[in-house]
Protein backbone atom coordinates (compact mmCIF):
# COMPACT_ATOMS: atom_id res chain seq x y z
CA UNK A 1 0.00 0.00 0.00
CA UNK A 2 1.40 3.38 -1.08
CA UNK A 3 0.93 6.08 1.57
CA UNK A 4 1.89 9.73 1.83
CA UNK A 5 0.96 11.92 4.79
CA UNK A 6 0.90 15.72 4.50
CA UNK A 7 1.25 16.98 8.08
CA UNK A 8 0.38 20.43 9.38
CA UNK A 9 -1.37 21.51 6.22
CA UNK A 10 -3.42 24.64 5.75
CA UNK A 11 -6.12 23.08 3.57
CA UNK A 12 -7.78 25.27 0.97
CA UNK A 13 -10.60 24.26 -1.30
CA UNK A 14 -13.78 25.98 -2.35
CA UNK A 15 -16.04 23.94 -0.11
CA UNK A 16 -15.23 26.57 2.55
CA UNK A 17 -14.41 30.27 2.54
CA UNK A 18 -11.43 29.96 4.88
CA UNK A 19 -8.48 27.55 5.17
CA UNK A 20 -8.71 24.71 7.67
CA UNK A 21 -5.91 22.93 9.43
CA UNK A 22 -5.37 19.22 8.95
CA UNK A 23 -3.19 16.22 8.21
CA UNK A 24 -4.02 14.75 4.79
CA UNK A 25 -3.41 11.06 4.21
CA UNK A 26 -3.13 9.69 0.69
CA UNK A 27 -3.35 5.98 -0.05
CA UNK A 28 -3.04 4.42 -3.48
CA UNK A 29 -3.87 7.61 -5.31
CA UNK A 30 -6.89 8.61 -3.20
CA UNK A 31 -7.37 11.00 -0.28
CA UNK A 32 -8.51 8.85 2.63
CA UNK A 33 -8.42 11.37 5.49
CA UNK A 34 -7.96 15.07 6.10
CA UNK A 35 -7.65 14.72 9.88
CA UNK A 36 -5.30 11.75 10.05
CA UNK A 37 -3.73 11.05 13.42
CA UNK A 38 -0.63 13.15 13.91
CA UNK A 39 1.53 10.07 14.49
CA UNK A 40 0.07 8.22 11.51
CA UNK A 41 2.58 5.77 10.10
CA UNK A 42 2.92 6.45 6.38
CA UNK A 43 5.31 5.46 3.67
CA UNK A 44 6.33 9.11 3.30
CA UNK A 45 5.65 12.03 5.60
CA UNK A 46 5.84 15.62 4.34
CA UNK A 47 5.58 18.32 7.00
CA UNK A 48 4.11 21.39 5.32
CA UNK A 49 4.60 23.62 8.39
CA UNK A 50 1.43 25.56 7.63
CA UNK A 51 1.87 25.85 3.85
CA UNK A 52 -1.31 25.70 1.77
CA UNK A 53 -2.44 22.32 0.46
CA UNK A 54 -5.11 22.62 -2.23
CA UNK A 55 -6.57 20.66 -5.16
CA UNK A 56 -4.62 20.33 -8.35
CA UNK A 57 -5.59 23.03 -10.84
CA UNK A 58 -7.86 22.33 -13.82
CA UNK A 59 -7.51 24.25 -17.09
CA UNK A 60 -10.67 23.84 -19.17
CA UNK A 61 -9.36 25.30 -22.42
CA UNK A 62 -6.04 24.05 -23.78
CA UNK A 63 -4.60 22.75 -27.05
CA UNK A 64 -1.81 20.38 -26.10
CA UNK A 65 -0.93 19.59 -29.74
CA UNK A 66 -0.49 23.29 -30.66
CA UNK A 67 3.31 23.56 -30.69
CA UNK A 68 3.28 26.69 -32.85
CA UNK A 69 1.00 29.70 -33.13
CA UNK A 70 0.77 29.05 -36.88
CA UNK A 71 -2.02 26.49 -36.79
CA UNK A 72 -1.90 25.94 -40.56
CA UNK A 73 1.72 24.81 -40.24
CA UNK A 74 0.84 22.83 -37.10
CA UNK A 75 -1.81 20.87 -38.99
CA UNK A 76 0.71 19.86 -41.65
CA UNK A 77 3.34 18.46 -39.27
CA UNK A 78 4.21 14.76 -39.55
CA UNK A 79 2.23 12.93 -36.89
CA UNK A 80 5.29 11.66 -35.05
CA UNK A 81 6.78 15.15 -34.85
CA UNK A 82 3.50 16.74 -33.78
CA UNK A 83 3.12 14.18 -31.00
CA UNK A 84 6.74 14.55 -29.89
CA UNK A 85 6.27 18.30 -29.61
CA UNK A 86 3.14 17.83 -27.48
CA UNK A 87 5.03 15.89 -24.79
CA UNK A 88 6.97 18.81 -23.24
CA UNK A 89 3.84 20.97 -23.46
CA UNK A 90 1.91 18.53 -21.27
CA UNK A 91 4.83 17.95 -18.92
CA UNK A 92 5.08 21.72 -18.43
CA UNK A 93 1.39 22.02 -17.61
CA UNK A 94 1.70 19.40 -14.88
CA UNK A 95 4.78 21.09 -13.44
CA UNK A 96 2.82 24.36 -13.22
CA UNK A 97 0.21 22.71 -11.01
CA UNK A 98 -2.38 21.76 -13.62
CA UNK A 99 -3.17 18.15 -12.83
CA UNK A 100 -6.12 18.03 -15.25
CA UNK A 101 -6.71 19.83 -18.55
CA UNK A 102 -9.58 19.81 -21.01
CA UNK A 103 -8.29 19.86 -24.58
CA UNK A 104 -10.79 21.69 -26.78
CA UNK A 105 -9.43 20.71 -30.17
CA UNK A 106 -6.67 18.44 -31.38
CA UNK A 107 -5.77 15.84 -28.78
CA UNK A 108 -6.90 12.27 -29.31
CA UNK A 109 -8.24 9.64 -26.93
CA UNK A 110 -5.03 7.69 -27.55
CA UNK A 111 -2.97 10.54 -26.12
CA UNK A 112 -5.17 10.62 -23.01
CA UNK A 113 -4.79 6.87 -22.61
CA UNK A 114 -1.00 7.17 -22.98
CA UNK A 115 -0.99 9.50 -19.97
CA UNK A 116 -3.34 7.30 -18.00
CA UNK A 117 -1.18 4.23 -18.62
CA UNK A 118 1.95 6.09 -17.51
CA UNK A 119 3.79 6.25 -20.84
CA UNK A 120 3.53 10.05 -20.94
CA UNK A 121 4.09 12.55 -18.14
CA UNK A 122 1.23 15.01 -18.17
CA UNK A 123 -2.06 16.06 -16.60
CA UNK A 124 -5.25 14.05 -16.79
CA UNK A 125 -6.49 14.81 -20.29
CA UNK A 126 -10.15 15.32 -21.20
CA UNK A 127 -10.55 15.32 -24.98
CA UNK A 128 -13.06 16.27 -27.68
CA UNK A 129 -10.97 15.08 -30.62
CA UNK A 130 -11.03 17.50 -33.53
CA UNK A 131 -13.20 20.60 -33.22
CA UNK A 132 -15.88 21.01 -35.91
CA UNK A 133 -15.96 24.01 -38.24
CA UNK A 134 -17.82 25.08 -41.34
CA UNK A 135 -15.92 25.76 -44.55
CA UNK A 136 -14.13 29.06 -44.07
CA UNK A 137 -14.62 28.87 -40.31
CA UNK A 138 -12.25 28.86 -37.38
CA UNK A 139 -10.83 25.39 -38.05
CA UNK A 140 -10.45 25.88 -41.81
CA UNK A 141 -6.83 27.00 -41.88
CA UNK A 142 -6.42 27.31 -45.64
CA UNK A 143 -5.17 30.63 -46.95
CA UNK A 144 -7.37 32.44 -49.47
CA UNK A 145 -5.43 31.20 -52.49
CA UNK A 146 -5.65 27.57 -51.35
CA UNK A 147 -8.39 25.80 -53.32
CA UNK A 148 -7.50 22.25 -52.28
CA UNK A 149 -9.74 20.02 -50.18
CA UNK A 150 -10.40 21.57 -46.75
CA UNK A 151 -10.49 18.11 -45.21
CA UNK A 152 -7.06 16.92 -46.32
CA UNK A 153 -5.42 17.61 -42.92
CA UNK A 154 -8.36 16.55 -40.76
CA UNK A 155 -6.79 13.27 -39.61
CA UNK A 156 -3.37 14.74 -38.91
CA UNK A 157 -2.29 14.65 -35.26
CA UNK A 158 -1.39 18.35 -35.38
CA UNK A 159 -4.77 19.51 -36.72
CA UNK A 160 -6.98 21.16 -34.13
CA UNK A 161 -10.18 20.77 -36.12
CA UNK A 162 -12.02 19.40 -39.12
CA UNK A 163 -14.55 20.80 -41.56
CA UNK A 164 -18.16 19.63 -41.54
CA UNK A 165 -20.88 21.51 -43.46
CA UNK A 166 -24.62 21.13 -43.19
CA UNK A 167 -26.81 19.13 -40.84
CA UNK A 168 -25.97 15.74 -42.32
CA UNK A 169 -22.19 16.25 -42.26
CA UNK A 170 -22.32 17.66 -38.73
CA UNK A 171 -24.33 14.66 -37.55
CA UNK A 172 -21.87 12.20 -39.05
CA UNK A 173 -18.88 14.17 -37.75
CA UNK A 174 -20.23 14.17 -34.19
CA UNK A 175 -20.96 10.47 -34.36
CA UNK A 176 -17.50 9.71 -35.70
CA UNK A 177 -15.90 11.89 -33.06
CA UNK A 178 -17.84 10.20 -30.28
CA UNK A 179 -16.97 6.77 -31.63
CA UNK A 180 -13.30 7.72 -31.54
CA UNK A 181 -13.53 8.43 -27.80
CA UNK A 182 -14.44 12.12 -27.45
CA UNK A 183 -15.78 13.06 -24.02
CA UNK A 184 -17.59 16.15 -25.33
CA UNK A 185 -18.01 17.96 -28.67
CA UNK A 186 -16.43 21.26 -29.69
CA UNK A 187 -17.78 23.47 -32.47
CA UNK A 188 -16.49 26.74 -33.89
CA UNK A 189 -19.52 29.04 -33.66
CA UNK A 190 -17.76 32.37 -34.42
CA UNK A 191 -14.82 33.59 -36.41
CA UNK A 192 -11.41 33.49 -34.75
CA UNK A 193 -7.96 35.03 -34.50
CA UNK A 194 -5.77 32.16 -35.66
CA UNK A 195 -7.82 31.23 -38.73
CA UNK A 196 -6.99 33.26 -41.85
CA UNK A 197 -10.27 33.96 -43.67
CA UNK A 198 -13.10 34.36 -41.13
CA UNK A 199 -13.97 37.72 -39.56
CA UNK A 200 -14.35 37.57 -35.79
CA UNK A 201 -18.07 38.40 -36.04
CA UNK A 202 -18.83 35.68 -38.61
CA UNK A 203 -21.40 33.12 -37.47
CA UNK A 204 -19.77 29.70 -37.45
CA UNK A 205 -22.83 27.47 -37.78
CA UNK A 206 -26.52 27.76 -38.51
CA UNK A 207 -29.10 27.12 -35.80
CA UNK A 208 -29.98 23.77 -37.36
CA UNK A 209 -26.34 22.67 -37.44
CA UNK A 210 -25.77 23.63 -33.80
CA UNK A 211 -28.98 21.93 -32.69
CA UNK A 212 -27.88 18.79 -34.51
CA UNK A 213 -24.53 18.76 -32.72
CA UNK A 214 -26.25 19.32 -29.36
CA UNK A 215 -28.78 16.56 -29.98
CA UNK A 216 -26.09 14.07 -31.00
CA UNK A 217 -23.93 14.99 -28.01
CA UNK A 218 -26.85 14.64 -25.62
CA UNK A 219 -27.75 11.29 -27.16
CA UNK A 220 -24.25 10.21 -26.16
CA UNK A 221 -24.60 11.58 -22.64
CA UNK A 222 -22.44 14.66 -23.07
CA UNK A 223 -22.48 18.33 -24.12
CA UNK A 224 -21.26 20.79 -26.74
CA UNK A 225 -18.62 23.46 -26.16
CA UNK A 226 -18.51 26.34 -28.62
CA UNK A 227 -15.86 28.88 -29.63
CA UNK A 228 -17.68 32.23 -29.31
CA UNK A 229 -17.05 35.96 -29.11
CA UNK A 230 -20.07 38.01 -30.20
CA UNK A 231 -23.44 38.43 -28.43
CA UNK A 232 -25.53 37.25 -31.38
CA UNK A 233 -23.46 34.09 -31.80
CA UNK A 234 -23.51 33.41 -28.06
CA UNK A 235 -27.28 33.83 -27.96
CA UNK A 236 -27.71 31.51 -30.93
CA UNK A 237 -25.54 28.87 -29.30
CA UNK A 238 -27.22 29.11 -25.89
CA UNK A 239 -30.72 28.89 -27.34
CA UNK A 240 -29.61 25.85 -29.36
CA UNK A 241 -28.44 24.11 -26.18
CA UNK A 242 -24.68 24.69 -26.09
CA UNK A 243 -23.43 24.25 -22.52
CA UNK A 244 -19.80 25.43 -22.50
CA UNK A 245 -19.16 28.93 -23.89
CA UNK A 246 -15.51 29.47 -24.77
CA UNK A 247 -13.93 32.96 -24.69
CA UNK A 248 -17.02 35.28 -24.75
CA UNK A 249 -14.86 38.41 -24.94
CA UNK A 250 -17.55 40.58 -26.54
CA UNK A 251 -20.51 39.36 -24.52
CA UNK A 252 -23.10 41.91 -23.38
CA UNK A 253 -25.26 41.98 -20.26
CA UNK A 254 -28.52 40.62 -21.77
CA UNK A 255 -26.70 37.71 -23.40
CA UNK A 256 -24.80 36.93 -20.20
CA UNK A 257 -28.09 36.90 -18.30
CA UNK A 258 -29.63 34.55 -20.86
CA UNK A 259 -26.66 32.18 -20.63
CA UNK A 260 -26.84 32.21 -16.83
CA UNK A 261 -30.57 31.44 -16.89
CA UNK A 262 -29.91 28.41 -19.10
CA UNK A 263 -27.24 27.02 -16.76
CA UNK A 264 -24.39 27.48 -19.23
CA UNK A 265 -20.76 27.79 -18.12
CA UNK A 266 -18.41 30.34 -19.67
CA UNK A 267 -14.69 29.71 -20.09
CA UNK A 268 -12.84 33.04 -20.52
CA UNK A 269 -9.25 32.79 -21.80
CA UNK A 270 -7.76 36.27 -21.44
CA UNK A 271 -4.08 35.39 -21.16
CA UNK A 272 -3.91 34.10 -24.72
CA UNK A 273 -4.76 37.53 -26.15
CA UNK A 274 -2.00 39.13 -24.10
CA UNK A 275 0.40 36.50 -25.44
CA UNK A 276 -0.77 36.85 -29.03
CA UNK A 277 -0.53 40.64 -28.90
CA UNK A 278 2.92 40.75 -27.31
CA UNK A 279 4.64 37.71 -28.83
CA UNK A 280 2.58 36.54 -31.79
CA UNK A 281 4.80 38.15 -34.41
CA UNK A 282 7.89 36.45 -32.94
CA UNK A 283 6.36 33.00 -32.59
CA UNK A 284 4.72 32.34 -35.91
CA UNK A 285 1.29 33.97 -35.72
CA UNK A 286 0.51 35.09 -39.30
CA UNK A 287 0.04 38.85 -39.90
CA UNK A 288 -3.62 38.37 -40.86
CA UNK A 289 -4.21 36.88 -37.40
CA UNK A 290 -2.23 39.53 -35.53
CA UNK A 291 -4.50 42.14 -37.11
CA UNK A 292 -7.54 40.44 -35.55
CA UNK A 293 -6.24 40.22 -31.98
CA UNK A 294 -7.38 43.73 -31.09
CA UNK A 295 -10.97 42.86 -32.06
CA UNK A 296 -11.30 40.61 -29.02
CA UNK A 297 -8.53 41.71 -26.66
CA UNK A 298 -9.90 45.10 -25.68
CA UNK A 299 -13.23 43.80 -24.35
CA UNK A 300 -11.80 40.89 -22.39
CA UNK A 301 -11.55 42.50 -18.95
CA UNK A 302 -14.99 44.06 -19.30
CA UNK A 303 -16.45 40.67 -20.18
CA UNK A 304 -15.41 39.28 -16.78
CA UNK A 305 -17.34 41.98 -14.95
CA UNK A 306 -20.38 41.55 -17.20
CA UNK A 307 -20.51 37.79 -16.65
CA UNK A 308 -19.92 38.16 -12.90
CA UNK A 309 -22.74 40.67 -12.59
CA UNK A 310 -25.09 38.40 -14.56
CA UNK A 311 -24.32 35.42 -12.34
CA UNK A 312 -22.89 33.44 -15.25
CA UNK A 313 -20.67 30.67 -13.90
CA UNK A 314 -17.07 30.87 -15.16
CA UNK A 315 -14.52 28.07 -15.40
CA UNK A 316 -10.78 28.55 -15.84
CA UNK A 317 -9.19 28.48 -19.31
CA UNK A 318 -6.09 29.77 -21.09
CA UNK A 319 -6.06 28.74 -24.80
CA UNK A 320 -2.30 29.27 -25.20
CA UNK A 321 -0.43 28.19 -28.31
CA UNK A 322 3.17 27.44 -29.18
CA UNK A 323 5.85 29.20 -27.18
CA UNK A 324 3.19 30.94 -25.03
CA UNK A 325 2.21 27.78 -23.10
CA UNK A 326 4.48 28.67 -20.12
CA UNK A 327 2.30 31.75 -19.47
CA UNK A 328 -0.55 29.50 -18.31
CA UNK A 329 -0.60 30.64 -14.67
CA UNK A 330 -0.81 34.30 -15.66
CA UNK A 331 -4.56 33.87 -16.23
CA UNK A 332 -4.97 33.92 -12.43
CA UNK A 333 -3.28 37.31 -12.14
CA UNK A 334 -5.34 38.75 -15.01
CA UNK A 335 -8.63 37.63 -13.47
CA UNK A 336 -7.54 38.95 -10.07
CA UNK A 337 -7.81 42.49 -11.44
CA UNK A 338 -11.58 42.09 -11.67
CA UNK A 339 -12.90 39.02 -9.85
CA UNK A 340 -12.95 37.93 -6.18
CA UNK A 341 -10.22 35.50 -5.20
CA UNK A 342 -12.64 32.80 -4.08
CA UNK A 343 -14.42 32.79 -7.46
CA UNK A 344 -11.13 32.58 -9.33
CA UNK A 345 -9.93 29.59 -7.30
CA UNK A 346 -13.32 27.91 -7.70
CA UNK A 347 -13.11 28.41 -11.47
CA UNK A 348 -9.99 26.22 -11.58
CA UNK A 349 -11.19 23.64 -9.03
CA UNK A 350 -14.83 22.94 -8.12
CA UNK A 351 -16.43 24.65 -11.13
CA UNK A 352 -13.94 23.14 -13.55
CA UNK A 353 -14.51 19.70 -12.05
CA UNK A 354 -18.25 20.12 -12.55
CA UNK A 355 -17.77 21.12 -16.19
CA UNK A 356 -15.66 18.05 -17.00
CA UNK A 357 -18.00 15.71 -15.14
CA UNK A 358 -15.59 14.97 -12.26
CA UNK A 359 -17.45 16.76 -9.47
CA UNK A 360 -16.63 15.18 -6.12
CA UNK A 361 -13.53 13.43 -7.53
CA UNK A 362 -11.40 16.40 -8.57
CA UNK A 363 -11.16 20.00 -7.39
CA UNK A 364 -11.57 19.26 -3.68
CA UNK A 365 -9.50 18.06 -0.71
CA UNK A 366 -11.92 15.57 0.79
CA UNK A 367 -11.85 11.84 1.61
CA UNK A 368 -12.69 9.82 -1.47
CA UNK A 369 -11.36 12.39 -3.95
CA UNK A 370 -8.44 11.70 -6.22
CA UNK A 371 -5.10 12.68 -4.72
CA UNK A 372 -4.50 15.52 -7.17
CA UNK A 373 -2.90 18.10 -4.88
CA UNK A 374 -0.58 21.07 -4.94
CA UNK A 375 1.27 22.92 -2.17
CA UNK A 376 1.40 26.70 -2.42
CA UNK A 377 3.06 29.53 -0.52
CA UNK A 378 0.30 31.80 0.77
CA UNK A 379 -3.50 31.68 0.79
CA UNK A 380 -5.05 31.81 -2.72
CA UNK A 381 -8.51 32.35 -1.24
CA UNK A 382 -7.25 35.74 -0.11
CA UNK A 383 -4.95 36.49 -3.03
CA UNK A 384 -5.63 34.40 -6.15
CA UNK A 385 -2.74 36.03 -7.98
CA UNK A 386 -0.42 33.86 -5.84
CA UNK A 387 -1.26 31.15 -8.37
CA UNK A 388 -0.25 33.51 -11.17
CA UNK A 389 3.39 32.58 -10.65
CA UNK A 390 4.24 28.87 -10.90
CA UNK A 391 7.26 29.43 -8.63
CA UNK A 392 4.82 29.77 -5.73
CA UNK A 393 3.78 26.16 -6.29
CA UNK A 394 6.12 23.91 -4.32
CA UNK A 395 4.61 20.43 -4.70
CA UNK A 396 2.56 18.84 -7.48
CA UNK A 397 0.88 15.48 -6.95
CA UNK A 398 -1.35 13.70 -9.45
CA UNK A 399 -3.09 10.47 -8.57
CA UNK A 400 -0.92 10.04 -5.48
CA UNK A 401 2.36 10.38 -7.41
CA UNK A 402 4.69 13.29 -6.69
CA UNK A 403 5.77 14.94 -9.92
CA UNK A 404 7.35 18.00 -8.31
CA UNK A 405 8.62 18.57 -4.78
CA UNK A 406 10.60 21.75 -4.35
CA UNK A 407 10.41 21.41 -0.57
CA UNK A 408 13.06 18.70 -0.77
CA UNK A 409 15.47 21.36 -1.98
CA UNK A 410 15.35 23.25 1.34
Amino acid sequence: MSQILFRNASIVDCTAREPREGHVLVENGTIVATDAAFDQKAGQVIDLRGATLMPGLIDCHVHVVASTMDLTANAQLPDALAMARSLPIMKGMLARGFTTVRDVGGATRGLAEGIKEGHIVGPRLIVCGKALSRTGGHADNRLRHDTYDAKRWARNFGALGRVADGVDEVRVAVRETMREGAEFIKIMANGGVSSPTDPIAAQGYSVAEIETAVQEARDNGTYVAAHLYMPDAIERAVRAGVHSLEHCNNIDAPTAALAASRGAIAVPTLVTYEALASDGHRYGLPPVSIAKVADVRTRGMESLAIMQEAGLTMAFGTDLLGAAHPRQNEEFAIRARVLPAFDIVASATTIAAELIGMEGKLGIVQPGAAADLIVVDGNPLAHADILGNARNIKIVMKGGTLYRNDLLLH
